[in-house]
């Protein structure tokens, strides 16, 4: 039977102070509600972070819903244009999409009950929800993609719905809008107790290894995503090839789908195509529960990269830092918050710049070790779930004036 975690569950990894101060708040929103809607339950960051942060507000005293819209296929293919056109992306969106996507969030609207002091309505997919905001409760648009340039024709339409929110919260100060509504800063963050990043026996992580094939005697280059064109798979088998020329090494791609993303199996197959027949290339379509596989791969890793070309933060950047490896990242949206160049790892622009650093770090075993250290440090100061928990439990106090 697992042994329930609570909120001191953590007093002995999170920064001192942090659980005495997650206390004081509580204490000022003692019979207060919070509701959070989103579009998945499985697959991707938002999905995991409320999967670890609802139980431990409820926990602490706070009523908290979480609820989950359903849609239509063309709702779907709707939101990951909108996703990928706020993301700068050329899109073709038409007025049979748009009414789509007003149609399915009214839908969803009549079968939820937003009776809730705070609700947190996150990203674009049930941003059309705020028409049904009580008058009393105060409601915040959580975006967790970069929109620091996004398509103006898709922004301008969800504009008019994010405007009529009480606030706004970016992960980061280059995604704030124009915007009328308070703007917030809330990085995301990982659960250190979570089965994706909690300890693991070498023989589990032995296992894991042995059940994929995956050979333990040669470095693992590692990068866990969802097949993503924004995580640019396709650059990374490109990385490995020009390292694997000078080093030996293995290349491990990991990840699967969102239920809200319908393009992950073509990026997948496109992927596959890319690794062709090289034996050191592991192309694994994981389900979204896979997370102590993928805690087993980061631990075993060797570097792990998250080379991305565009990203709203990266929760797998701060995954990978927490195991105490070197991450190389792409030089975007929030993997330069979490990689300090030099310390903690490095971020990069190229694909040709990806495989120096690999080759680099592979060469010098002493600067990996350090980087490896300096980064598990800089997440237990910066990017857990306590000071996520802080965070939103002070944007309550806020919003409720209390």
């Amino acid at each position: 039977m697992k042994t329930e975690i609570t909120i001191d569950s953590y007093r002995d990894i999170a920064p001192k102070g942090t659980i005495d101060l997650i206390y004081n708040l509580v204490n000022r929103l003692k019979g207060r509600s919070l509701l959070h809607v989103n579009s998945t339950k499985l697959g991707g960051g938002v999905a995991e972070m409320l999967l670890r942060l609802v139980p431990l507000f409820n926990n602490l005293g706070i009523q908290t819903r979480w609820e989950i819209i359903q849609g239509t296929p063309l709702f779907y293919q709707t939101t990951k244009s909108f996703h990928n056109a706020l993301q700068g992306q050329p899109q073709i969106i038409t007025d049979e999409m748009f009414n789509e996507y007003k149609k399915v969030n009214q839908k969803n609207a009549r079968n939820i009950s937003f009776d809730s002091d705070v609700a947190i309505i996150h990203d674009p997919q049930p941003a059309a929800f705020i028409y049904k905001k009580p008058k009393k409760a105060k409601w915040l648009w959580r975006c967790h993609i970069d929109v620091s340039r996004p398509n103006r024709k898709v922004w301008n339409f969800l504009r008019e719905y994010v405007a009529r929110y009480d606030g706004a919260i970016f992960s980061l100060p280059s995604f704030a809008q124009k915007l009328a509504i308070p703007q917030f800063l809330v990085y995301p963050s990982i659960d250190p107790l979570s089965d994706k990043n909690k300890e693991l026996p070498r023989a589990q992580i032995n296992s894991v290894l042995d059940k994929y094939a995956i050979p333990r005697d040669k470095p693992i280059i590692l990068q866990v995503s969802r097949f993503d064109r924004f995580k640019d798979p396709l650059g990374v088998i490109k990385a490995y090839e020009l390292v694997k020329k000078h080093n030996e090494c293995c290349l491990v791609l990991a990840g699967g789908g969102a239920t809200d993303d319908p393009e992950g199996l073509q990026v997948l197959n496109e992927v596959k195509e890319a690794a062709g027949n090289d034996k050191d290339i592991f192309v694994l379509d994981l389900p979204p529960d896979a997370n102590l596989e993928i805690n087993a791969f980061q631990r075993a890793a060797t570097i792990i990269l998250q080379k991305s070309v565009k990203e709203g933060f990266g929760l797998t950047v701060a995954e990978g830092m927490w195991k105490g490896k070197p991450v190389i990242g792409g030089a975007v949206g929030g993997i330069n918050v979490q990689i300090v160049y030099g310390r903690t790892g490095y971020t990069v622009n190229s694909i040709e710049g990806c495989a120096y650093r690999i080759r680099y770090l592979l060469n010098n075993p002493l600067a990996l070790n350090e980087l490896g250290e300096n980064a598990k440090e800089y997440i237990r100061r910066n990017f857990l779930i306590t000071r996520h928990l802080c965070d939103y439990l002070a944007l309550m106090i806020k919003m409720l004036n209390i």
